[in-house]
Parts: structure tokens; sequence; C-alpha cells
């Protein structure tokens, strides 16, 4: 898959993985091979970090493994950890005290982010059968519980686009037909979540409406007005893999224009694009209820962070009324407020 980082830039995140897993469990080396082909360098890289710190409580506050060398835990070991000890864990990270004495802290995100790691490390085996359990995936675990929108975390943005690219998780009924589907799948998700379109006008688009000398394309917004949106180079690829392959499908008559086709050659349904997103998030993130208006929230969470510009945001989402987008998206400033909060001191210690 395209990275966003240099080669020398890989390189280095490739050796601080290697380090790490000179101290890691033996089978993680393992699964940072089996998920090599599908995720980005770095995000191999976080998850090495978090499940060092993970592997790190457990052989100190677990009783049975206290004295454990940690080059010495086996799957069979990972297999007994049980739901209430990952609890715990997940309870610890919010304050504890690292080896050299640092105070360490984790929000929220922080936390979720670590249990993605797990998640992903018991996923791996417990899809090989190598594990009988998998504890992470029943546990309850909200990363905003206190934000009104449900959304992708960025790492789970990765996972998802990943899933959908690899297949991994799917039946093998399902994996027949993504061999046909993958790349104009992949280009669907990375619409949605590089642009925040509406399913609405997804599904209208036609093969016309893209430039891609200038990464725009027309959408038709709600009551028929016209807008033209900009994409980035990550769904550009994609939409360009995308077109060279739906330039050899000839479509039924009356859906010749249409960019996105059913299996049926016809333009796709709202319904077809929202199983679509279904199926693939049901694996990325079966904790979460993710539809393509949840896409579109991710993507418009994310620029409102990014910029703080809520003007842009209900400019680019196309909503009529800046209060819509306030209303929405403006809640998000509560991270900023708590920061704020935080650096303010009011008496010395």
């Amino acid at each position: 898959m395209a990275s966003d980082y240099t080669s020398d830039k890989a390189n280095e995140y490739t050796l601080r993985i290697r380090a790490l897993l000179a101290e890691l469990p033996p089978f993680c080396g393992e699964f940072m091979r089996g998920i090599g082909d599908r995720t980005l360098v770095r995000t191999r890289h976080a998850y090495a970090v978090d499940l060092r710190t993970f592997f790190k409580y457990i052989l100190g506050n677990v009783e049975r493994f206290k004295g454990t060398d940690m080059k010495d835990f086996s799957l069979a070991d990972l297999d007994s950890i049980t739901m209430t000890e990952i609890e715990i864990f997940m309870e610890y990270l919010s304050y504890y005290i690292d080896e050299s004495g640092r105070e360490v802290t984790n929000d929220v995100k922080a936390k979720y982010r670590k249990l993605s790691a797990i998640r992903s490390l018991y996923n791996y085996f417990f899809r090989k059968e190598k594990l009988k359990n998998n504890p992470p995936a029943l546990l309850q675990f909200s990363p905003s519980k206190d934000r009104a929108i449900t959304k992708l975390e960025p790492n789970e943005v990765a996972d998802f686009l990943d899933i959908v690219e690899s297949g991994q998780g799917l039946t093998e009924r399902q994996l027949e037909a993504h061999k046909k589907t993958k790349k104009r799948d992949l280009a669907i998700m990375t619409l949605f979540l590089g642009t925040g379109i509406r399913i609405s006008e997804l599904v209208g688009l036609d093969i016309n409406d893209f430039d891609f000398s200038s990464n725009e394309f027309v959408v038709t917004r709600k009551g028929g007005k016209q807008d033209i949106l900009v994409f980035g180079e990550e769904t550009r690829k994609a939409l360009l893999d995308y077109m060279l392959e739906r330039e050899t499908i000839i479509p039924i008559e009356g859906h010749e224009n249409a960019m996105f086709l059913s299996g049926q050659k016809r333009r796709m349904t709202v319904r077809s694009v929202e199983f679509l997103v279904e199926k693939y998030a049901k694996l990325a993130v079966p904790l979460k209820h993710i539809t393509p208006h949840k896409l579109r929230s991710t993507f418009g969470t994310t620029l409102y962070r990014e910029t703080g510009d809520i003007y842009l945001v209900a400019d680019v989402l196309g909503h009529k009324d800046v209060n819509t987008t306030t209303k929405h998206y403006a809640t998000v400033g509560q991270d900023k407020r708590r920061i704020a909060a935080k650096v303010v001191k009011l008496r010395e210690d």
C-alpha cells in the first residue's frame, strides 16, 4: 500500500520496530510480519510501543506472571489473560510511574489507542485459531463517552481502510466477491473519509464529474445545487486505480455514466453502499456502529480539529447554516478546553 513516508523515515521506523521486537514475546514478530502488507510502518511501530507497555504491566502486576521474562511469555499465557485483567490495565493507564520514575498519564483517546493495539494482536491470532479466547473484543470501552459524535479515531481509519483493501476477516464467499470489488470499495471509502461527501451525493456521481488534473469533482447537493469538492492524493490514487478497472466494465443500458457500479453493472444504490460500510466496519471496529454518515462525521471532526475553522467545515460539508455545523462539531473544542483547565494553576502545589 502507498506510504506517506520517505524511504529514510520508513527505514528508521523499521529499525525501531526490530529493537522493540527484541524485547517483546516472540509471537509479536509473527504478528508484525502478518500485518506487514496491510499496515503502514508507523502503525506497526505504534503497535509495538503499546504492546510493550501492555506486557510490562502484565508481567509486573499480574501475580501468576511475576518473575516471568518477557521473551518466555507464550501464546498460551496470552490466552489465559482475562477481561477483568485487561480492564484493570485500562484503569492503570490513567496514571502510573514508569521505570525511569516519570509520571505518565493517558487520556481516553490514548487509552483507546493502546486497547486497539491489543485487540489487533488478539484478533490476528484468534483468526488463525492459535487463541481460544478474545477478551479485548468483548471489552466495552468507549473512546468518547462524553462526545456526541460517533466516528472513527485516526488509528481506526487506518485499520478500516486496511481491511477494505485486504479483505482480512471476510468469509471465503465474501473474499471471492472482494477480489472483483476491492478497488471500487476502497475508492468509495476514501472518498467518504477524504471529502465528507453524503451518501446520496456519492451514488449520484458520474464519471465526467471528476477532473483529475485539478483533483476536483462536482457533487449535487440537497435541493439540486451543484458544488465542487477537492480530494487529496490518497483519494486520487484510489479513484484512479478504480477508474482503470471501471473502463473495462460495460454497464447495462441507462447506467453508462455512473461512476460506481454494482455487481449487476448498474449504478449503486444507497442501500448497497450502506451495506458495504457496515460489512467492513464490523470487522475493523466491532464495538461501534459505523454508517456512511459516521464516515462523513469522521472527516468533519478531523477537519475541525486540524483547522479550528467551523466555517470551513460548514462550507466543505455543504451545510447551509453554520449553526448546524457548530451543533455537531464544535463540541470537539472541549478537548482543548480540558487542556486549558489543566494548564491554569490557581495555587502552587
